[in-house]
């Protein structure tokens, strides 16, 4: 008696796998967002712009008690139902012996903005997380290759703003990041718009320079480096594992594993 089951026909065969496939999808990439949908309509949230909370959190200590140079990445979810998707990015430069200066680029008026908000502000009253933190004689070296690509940001003048899939407030920390890979740090998964390549190529280096990616317009890649760990872009949305620091990617979620060590330190702080 032949107990070997027959091969499924070709058309049987190709329809299992693209149900395979869309399930997929639909576990990585689908299920996620409406999790964060979810949660986002479970929540309170500011009624409008004015009403939200954009004040210091308190992290960073004065500039005149704290001497060294410093620079600082910081993230925090975005306001309204965006935030469902995505983090809001900005980058913040203090050279020794200075003070503070507050980069970032919005939506609304010239896009390149300096000082909108304290360097360690709420956004949208949603508390920022610490994506880099770099001190002393290391950000002393980096932080002119940040002012200069800062200077250089292409897309800087009224109308060059896209909030999808970019250049956005993303796609620009993501490229002053690439001026500096000794930052060693990599945005969140949530960052819509990071992948964005602002000289418009379609493949190389990942910011860090440590791995490569390929990008069609932020619209749909992959990455793999051993800062950025694996990720895969599906219309601005990323899921993938963070090789360094052990975690998962998600859209709309985030991370979830192991934070990286200035991660942890501030969520204790």
């Amino acid at each position: 008696m032949d107990l070997v089951s027959p091969p499924l026909p070709p058309e049987r065969s190709r329809f299992r796998r693209f149900l395979i496939w869309n399930a997929i999808l639909l576990i990585v990439f689908a299920l996620p967002v409406a999790w964060s949908a979810a949660q986002y309509l479970s929540e309170d949230h500011p009624a409008s712009f004015r009403a939200a909370n954009w004040s210091s959190t308190g992290y960073l200590p004065s500039a005149e008690s704290d001497p060294q140079a410093r620079v600082m990445i910081f993230a925090a979810r975005n306001g309204t139902w965006r935030s469902i998707f995505a983090d809001h990015c900005w980058i913040v430069i203090k050279p020794r012996g200075g003070r503070y200066t507050r980069y970032e680029v919005t939506g609304f008026g010239i896009p390149l903005r300096t000082n909108g908000a304290p360097p360690d502000s709420f956004w949208f009253s949603n508390r920022p997380q610490i994506v880099a933190d770099v001190h002393g004689v290391e950000a002393e070296a980096i932080i002119p290759k940040l002012v200069k690509a800062i200077e250089n940001y292409t897309w800087r003048n009224a109308g060059d703003y896209r909030i999808w899939p970019g250049p956005n407030s993303n796609t620009f920390v993501a490229t002053v990041m690439r001026a500096a890979p000794e930052l060693q740090a990599a945005l969140p998964p949530t960052a819509i718009g990071k992948d964005y390549r602002a000289d418009g190529s379609w493949f190389g280096p990942t910011p860090s320079e440590t791995g490569f990616e390929l990008e069609i317009y932020g619209l749909l890649g992959i990455k793999a480096g051993w800062v950025e760990g694996i990720e895969f872009n599906l219309f601005t949305l990323v899921a993938g594992l963070d090789i360094r620091h052990p975690a998962i990617k998600l859209p709309g979620i985030g991370r979830i594993g192991i934070d990286p060590p200035h991660l942890a330190q501030a969520r204790k702080s």
